[in-house]
């Protein structure tokens, strides 16, 4: 073998080594190139996820719910009346009002005992029973309770209660920070509230919140009526001109 050819493989055995060292050093170098990279989209992940979960909407903050509600009222009665006034026959129809016939919950009418005003109360609990009788409420929806009173000196009132299902809200006024000391754009906590809350007095369906009601039948002779106006007075004229809009 002639020395150049030997010269040559040994220049080529070298070259090879080589490459093979400058491998095994970038591989780890690559590893931990790609494992920084992982790492930081797993950390921008990660705030992305922190950060949208923060709530920036009145509708989330403020919730509008659905729940039971105890709708009470109590009403005074003299030591010396002689059953129902007119004044507590009133107020008692106002709270009845609201009363839903359709759902039929418990009427609960509590009278005092041991009070100043024990006997006036107890004609005045049965007369408060047959207004709601008389009012479209039944007979065995209506309960007759007693409760004790705080002192036997003193007069105490009649207690009318019934559990309702009320679209409602959280309470209004929580200010926990300071809006000149915070530098995000985002709603403050009592951003909403109010909105939220008349809003929800104002169904008078909660379940409206839920979904569509049913749609009624339509009123045929109400609606052969609107049709024959329409008929009769046939075409305005301000349809029949130029349908252009000058601007």
């Amino acid at each position: 073998m002639s020395q150049s050819a030997s010269k040559a493989r040994t220049i080529t055995a070298a070259v090879r080594s080589g490459r093979s060292r400058l491998y095994r050093q970038a591989i780890p170098v690559l590893a931990v190139a790609v494992a920084a990279l992982l790492t930081g989209c797993a950390d921008l992940r990660r705030d992305s996820v922190t950060v949208g979960a923060i709530p920036d909407d009145y509708r989330t903050n403020h919730p509008i719910v659905i729940a039971e509600k105890n709708e009470k009222i109590d009403l005074p009665v003299g030591a010396g009346d002689r059953g129902m006034t007119r004044s507590q026959r009133d107020t008692l129809l106002g709270f009845l009002d609201g009363y839903d016939k359709s759902a039929a919950p418990t009427l609960t009418i509590a009278i005092p005992s041991g009070s100043a005003n024990e006997i006036a109360a107890t004609a005045a609990g049965r007369d408060f029973a047959r207004l709601a009788i008389a009012s479209g409420i039944s007979r065995n929806r209506i309960v007759m309770t007693t409760y004790q009173s705080a002192s036997a000196e003193a007069s105490a009132p009649i207690r009318v209660a019934y559990v309702s299902v009320k679209a409602q809200t959280d309470k209004c006024g929580r200010w926990p920070e300071d809006l000149l000391q915070t530098s995000e754009n985002k709603h403050y906590a009592d951003f909403g509230c109010s909105y939220q809350n008349n809003l929800a007095a104002q169904m008078a369906n909660p379940a409206d919140l839920i979904g569509p009601r049913k749609q009624t039948p339509i009123d045929a002779e109400n609606r052969s009526a609107v049709i024959d106006v329409y008929r009769d007075r046939g075409i305005s004229d301000e349809f029949l001109g130029n349908s252009e809009v000058d601007y």
